[in-house]
């Protein structure tokens, strides 16, 4: 990985970039507009939404008055809760694709295992990627249980899970199912909100390189395998959190940021979640 254009192979053999660009609680219309153009300026080509942002119309606008080719972009976008099920995930995609503009998205994905429907749900996502609406399609939040119980019923596996994944994280079980499954962990709110950026042991470590502890995470999820999407509304974060491609941590300070793990979650976890 030395490169913010490098790519990740997905098991159905489409192309995934490493370090994306995410726009969670980015207001949608002028600021999650220029964030987005700022990201694609700086070498983002992974741009990540979800139905719930409410900010899909901003960023497709943004998409559309870039110069950078279409298949040269890599879009994620989610179904949310309330729009689970066969027929609800169907209508909500066909919303979502509105929004953006697009003819297509790269990655689709549900936004949380709800009980009962994430499987009906699945379904309805088999079908959109196979009539090419979506290139791939995955999952976030899911549990090893959750995987097993989706996987045992479905045609298709999971491209991707995207999890809650920092030091305070690590998530080892389920990255080790995933690499087992050949399925694609992406990691959310990687640097957990700012809280890990005056941790002693980042700041040491990256003062040997001449970085940042938030370039020290984001190196960390990359050398991990795991694709992250860092976000900010800020033109120097943005610009920043992509200068990770000129370093390499050693296999010991790996082994030092992953004993910063607490199991500790910034978000809700996937198996106790009521919304």
């Amino acid at each position: 990985m030395k490169s913010i254009q490098d790519t990740v192979r997905l098991h159905n053999g489409v192309r995934m970039p490493h370090l994306g660009f995410g726009v969670f609680k980015i207001e949608d219309g002028k600021e999650v507009i220029h964030a987005v153009k700022v990201a694609l300026e700086a070498g983002y080509r992974n741009i990540d939404t979800a139905a719930i942002y409410r900010n899909e119309e901003g960023v497709g606008q943004a998409i559309r008055e870039t110069d950078i080719p279409r298949d040269e972009l890599f879009i994620t976008t989610k179904v949310w809760n309330k729009g689970q099920g066969y027929d609800r995930t169907m209508n909500s995609f066909g919303r979502s694709l509105d929004k953006l503009g697009l003819d297509y998205v790269d990655l689709y994905l549900i936004h949380w295992p709800v009980e009962g429907l994430y499987k009906e749900t699945w379904k309805a996502m088999e079908k959109l990627y196979k009539e090419g609406h979506t290139k791939a399609i995955g999952v976030c939040n899911f549990n090893v249980h959750h995987l097993e119980d989706l996987m045992k019923d479905s045609e298709i596996k999971p491209m991707v899970n995207q999890i809650e994944f920092h030091p305070r994280l690590i998530q080892e079980e389920v990255r080790m199912f995933c690499d087992s499954n050949d399925i694609q962990v992406e990691a959310w709110s990687p640097l957990m909100h700012g809280k890990l950026l005056d941790h002693p042991e980042l700041i040491q470590i990256g003062r040997h390189y001449g970085k940042s502890p938030a370039h020290v995470i984001l190196r960390w999820d990359l050398q991990h395998g795991v694709i992250t999407i860092p976000k900010s509304v800020h033109e120097e974060r943005i610009y920043a959190n992509a200068d990770i491609f000129d370093f390499q941590l050693t296999q010991e300070e790996m082994v030092i940021i992953d004993a910063l793990n607490r199991n500790e979650r910034f978000g809700p976890d996937p198996d106790d979640f009521d919304f």
